[in-house]
């Protein structure tokens, strides 16, 4: 993932070499997001923020 703003999509991909995910990501710049909050995106390879709605996809 590069660095882009916290949220600024609604979805991403997710690769299994950035687990553990927490939104915002470490790619993102955190100063304008919200608190991080850690997904749980391997029970059903998909997960969505509760603070801002972002989908996250995990890809291979």
């Amino acid at each position: 993932m590069g660095e882009e703003a916290s949220c600024a999509q609604k979805r991403y991909e997710i690769h299994p070499s950035d687990l553990p995910l927490s939104c915002p990501t470490s790619a993102m710049n955190a100063w304008d997001a919200h608190p991080k909050v850690y997904l749980d995106i391997k029970a059903k390879g998909e997960v969505a923020c509760p603070y801002c709605g972002a989908v996250y996809t995990l890809v291979d």
